[in-house]
């Protein structure tokens, strides 16, 4: 009788602890759609682009926050169907120091080190900062045509001190249709 009262007691708070697991706090709504045809991206040979954002003296960044000056690229999307009349785009890639306004730079080998205290921020065409993992503004897309959207991109210190070395750096990107 002690077993079976052992065994109901076992079970009975095995299946309410698991009741509880299930507990509602709030409720997220997911939402999107899938298109049928979206535009082509077009930035160069397997879709890889390469922006050169030159060699900078490092007394160019003489306190935090110090910028380069900004070096534009586009991204073109062209072949657009008429149903898609706008688009952004979302960088991601690693933030510098956990800020999301600046990318960090790709670590360095032993004989080239990277630059420290300096990163990277992408700007679009009307010069504000475009966040890592947050859309751009919207561009207008027209069809037929190749819709060029503009960005630049800059070196920015995170520090009062820079320490040189080389100061590259890679970042993704996806284009969200609205």
């Amino acid at each position: 009788m002690k077993r079976q009262l052992k065994l109901i007691l076992l079970l009975s708070s095995s299946v309410l602890g698991s009741l509880s697991a299930y507990a509602e706090d709030g409720k997220i709504n997911f939402t999107g759609e899938i298109l049928d045809a979206a535009c082509t991206v077009d930035i160069g040979s397997g879709n890889t682009m390469t922006v050169d954002l030159g060699k900078i003296s490092k007394s160019t960044f003489d306190k935090s926050g110090a910028t380069s000056a900004p070096t534009a690229f586009s991204l073109t999307l062209k072949d657009c169907p008429a149903a898609v009349t706008s688009a952004a785009i979302k960088f991601d890639g690693t933030a510098l120091g956990g800020d999301d306004n600046i990318l960090a730079l790709t670590e360095g080998t032993t004989e080239a080190p990277s630059a420290t205290g300096v990163g990277i921020q992408i700007l679009d065409d009307d010069n504000t900062i475009v966040p890592l993992a947050t859309a751009s503004k919207s561009y207008t897309l027209e069809a037929d045509t190749d819709n060029k959207l503009n960005f630049s991109a800059r070196y920015i210190s995170n520090s009062n001190t820079v320490v040189a070395g080389s100061a590259d750096s890679a970042i993704s990107f996806t284009v969200n249709y609205n």
